[in-house]
């Protein structure tokens, strides 16, 4: 079985070095460009599994190199950067990152976002369920069942689980959640989406006071695990 290949683009040669250490460890196939136009040119000629993306690059601000890959490459694209502002986070996810990790990270989680984006990508939903724990969600015969349970969800209820579910790992913007469920006018009616949320962590949480699957990232929406 071929190796999984991973690009970084990144102008820091120790970030890099050490990225490409702890990623061969694991098993994964790297390649690395120190700019912007450089990574777009090895994507392009090479299109790897996963793109990890500095937003500090010397020759373009990585929100346009971002911009400039999404209007080819589909696969996942993890923000490593200094950057950490929550402009700077939901501005990155609203344009494509599939996740964001600020500079220093920690090397376990690092790995284990990138294990949940190529394990997304890698998943054929037309096999049908989906498994989450004691949660299972069937995309093609649309049920939902918690310990072999079938729970009753509103059809927008569903359609949010359902867009949870086929993002497992990312995280979703409010802004996002709102466009995809309810149209662009309601993309400022965060209260609206919280309602939903409150509402369907109630049916498929053991606890829904402390969420397992459904985990707020604060001021930027919610991750589905």
């Amino acid at each position: 079985m071929a190796k999984e290949e991973i690009l970084i683009i990144d102008d820091e040669p120790q970030i890099r070095k050490l990225l490409e250490i702890n990623l061969e460890s694991h098993d994964y196939k790297v390649a690395q460009a120190a700019t912007g136009q450089e990574g777009i040119i090895m994507a392009a000629n090479h299109p790897p599994d996963l793109i990890l993306l500095d937003l500090g690059l010397p020759d373009k601000n990585g929100h346009v190199v971002l911009t400039e890959l999404r209007e080819w490459y589909n696969h996942p694209i993890i923000i490593l950067s200094v950057q950490n502002s929550e402009m700077d986070i939901v501005n990155a996810l609203d344009h494509g990152a599939t996740d964001y990790l600020s500079k220093p990270f920690r090397t376990g989680e690092l790995l284990a976002r990138i294990r949940s984006c190529l394990r997304r990508k890698n998943q054929d939903e037309k096999n049908g369920a989906m498994i989450f724990g004691q949660l299972t969600i069937d995309l093609v015969a649309r049920t939902v069942k918690r310990n072999d349970e079938i729970i009753k969800l509103t059809s927008t209820e569903y359609k949010l689980l359902s867009i949870f579910a086929k993002n497992e790992g990312r995280v979703l913007t409010h802004q996002f959640l709102l466009k995809e469920i309810w149209g662009i006018g309601y993309q400022n009616d965060t209260q609206y989406l919280r309602v939903f949320v409150r509402s369907l962590r109630k049916k498929i949480e053991e606890n829904p006071n402390q969420p397992k699957h459904i985990i707020t990232e604060n001021g930027v929406g919610y991750r589905f695990c």
